[in-house]
């Protein structure tokens, strides 16, 4: 077969536009960098009319916004989802990983929950604590400037604590709690539980002329018209292509491999173009992956040569082990002192939480290690049948018929509407090396490329951890007065853990470490094996710690980016 190679030699070839690949983006063009971004989707700006869907109703979409093309709703600006037609991935051993992939310019951060929290100090070193992983080759000291420089660059609102391992910040001014979240609030306090004024990545005022101010249409997962919130193409790709940055977007453009030469040195990518089917490669003096922990993962395992048999990067035998996601449960209650509400104001807020728990445990005498925190929903969204109340469920508590059709439904509605909350727990599991994602051989996808196959499943420590979740949520609703939907999940049910890679969190893939035999790439993110190839999603954690890991890819990409143009500046790679 043919492969048609550009003549262009690029400076830096960035494979990927999410979060990590966004950041580099911006940094390395900034720099006076000539730099390529490779992207398996289209392009997507929220600002064009033909690709907005913000401000529509649900009678707009053929589908009523329904989730049946797209997995978060038909409205979402999620281009992918956890399965793709053409692009299947497979399990073994009995495992059940889901693997959720975004197919769009900006990836995963169009429609992420934008929740911007900092790794604390006691994050990067968690197995002096309890033996359990290992602890990262750099610390908090090592990153804090970077996220020192991502929150004033991308803004997030919130309030400076003085926790210890939640670090404070350069934060905008929070929005204020809805009535829900007082409810929550007041709930949280007879358990001792600590609230707080969430950290989302929502302009609640203005940081520059680019973009716009939250306008509280609690739409942010359609991706903001006046870019209040962040994603990656808005707040990083397009303002560095608008200040004169040299970057070349390459786009419907499924990576196959880094292409090495007879040093064994990255000489650029090669990729299938999704819409003529053929094979192209670009050449570039530097290569980023920012695929995401998986997608690069598999690119450096199907990037086989004579001097990289086992797959670039890949002579330790570490490249797609110790995956690790997020840990998940979840309830939801009816509160019977929210019935009956009065609707003739606005409560939408921005599209998340306005408050939210850090962990607040002690792990030595709970008997699981590390924790969680909590997320809470609710309030008066867009109404559909079946909103905010499942009429089984309450006919069950109540012995009354709900629900129906014409003036019964109507008056159902107005009663319950806003009286439903629920929690979210999202902790912290352990890295272990049996936990993995590699390739199938026998599998390949619509494009001829391998695909990738996964193992792994939750141990004890996980489960320890998510019947607290369920049994804290438990007793959050009673104090509140509520009474809770549905039944609590029982320990044959594993306590109602979500399936590993359903909470979008994976990391550990490519991981950090200071010795070549037993990590993947350095304390700057540089492969031990080939010198000009870097890893900038969240491949490279060691652990995923009780917080979202967008805000922590974003600085440790920036920290990389810097050392990129130093290393060109002195020709050392």
């Amino acid at each position: 077969m043919q492969i048609k190679e550009s003549s262009t030699m690029y400076d830096v070839i960035i494979v990927g536009s999410g979060a990590g690949g966004g950041m580099a983006t911006k940094i390395l063009a900034d720099s006076g960098l000539k730099v390529a971004v490779v992207e398996a989707g289209p392009y997507f700006d929220p600002k064009d009319p033909e690709q907005m869907t913000q401000l529509k109703w649900p009678w707009e979409s053929p589908r009523r916004g329904a989730s049946t093309v797209r997995p978060f709703g038909d409205f979402d600006s999620a281009y992918g989802g956890w399965d793709i037609d053409g692009e299947p991935y497979t399990n073994k051993d009995g495992s059940n990983f889901r693997w959720f992939r975004s197919r769009m310019l900006g990836g995963r951060t169009n429609h992420w929950g934008r929740i911007a929290l900092r790794f604390g100090p006691r994050d990067f070193k968690r197995k002096n604590e309890d033996g359990l992983g290992d602890n990262w080759p750099i610390g908090y000291e090592d990153v804090r400037p970077y996220y020192d420089k991502v929150d004033k660059l991308i803004g997030v609102f919130g309030t400076n604590e003085g926790l210890p391992n939640d670090p404070d910040g350069f934060f905008l001014p929070p929005p204020k709690p809805r009535l829900h979240e007082l409810f929550y609030i007041k709930g949280a306090r007879k358990s001792n539980i600590p609230v707080y004024p969430s950290r989302l990545s929502i302009l609640t005022k203005m940081i520059n002329q680019d973009r716009g101010i939250c306008f509280y249409c609690a739409q942010c997962s359609r991706a903001c018209m006046v870019y209040a919130d962040f994603s990656a193409q808005t707040c990083l790709i397009i303002p560095a292509q608008k200040n004169g940055g040299q970057i070349d977007l390459f786009l419907n453009a499924m990576v196959r491999e880094v292409t090495t030469d007879e040093e064994g040195k990255a000489t650029g990518v090669s990729y299938i173009n999704k819409e003529d089917r053929k094979e192209y490669k670009l050449k570039g003096k530097v290569v980023v992956l920012a695929a995401s922990a998986c997608s690069s993962a598999r690119i450096l395992l199907n990037s086989k040569s004579s001097q990289h048999p086992n797959g670039l990067g890949n002579s330790s035998d570490i490249v797609g082990k110790y995956l690790h996601d997020s840990t998940g449960a979840s309830r939801a209650a009816f509160i019977p002192d929210l019935m009956n509400r009065k609707v003739s104001y606005n409560e939408d807020g921005v599209g998340g939480m306005h408050v939210y728990s850090p962990w607040w445990g002690d792990n030595k005498k709970l008997g699981f290690p590390r924790g969680y925190h909590i997320e809470v929903w609710g309030g008066m969204g867009m109404p559909n049948y079946g909103f905010g109340f499942n009429p089984n469920e309450f006919n069950k508590f109540f012995g009354t018929k709900v629900g129906g059709y014409g003036y019964g439904l109507k008056d159902d509605v107005k009663r319950y509407y806003g009286s439903v909350l629920g929690f979210g727990g999202r902790g912290e599991s352990i890295a272990m090396k049996k936990n993995y994602c590699e390739i199938d051989l026998t599998k390949v996808d619509e494009f001829g490329i391998p695909v990738l196959r996964f193992q792994y499943k939750w141990s004890d420590h996980e489960h320890k951890q998510v019947k607290h979740m369920q049994d804290t949520f438990e007793e959050l609703v009673h104090n509140m007065g509520g009474e809770a939907l549905g039944a609590k999940p029982t320990k044959e049910q594993n306590y109602g853990i979500s399936p590993p890679g359903w909470i979008i969190h994976e990391v550990g893939t490519t991981r950090m470490g200071n010795d070549p035999k037993t990590s993947v790439v350095n304390k700057f993110q540089q492969l031990h094996d080939t010198k000009n190839v870097f890893i900038v999603d969240a491949g490279p954690f060691v652990s995923q710690a009780d917080k979202n890991p967008t805000w922590t890819i974003l600085a440790l990409s920036w920290r990389t980016s810097d050392y990129i143009v130093e290393q060109l500046k002195q020709q050392n790679i």
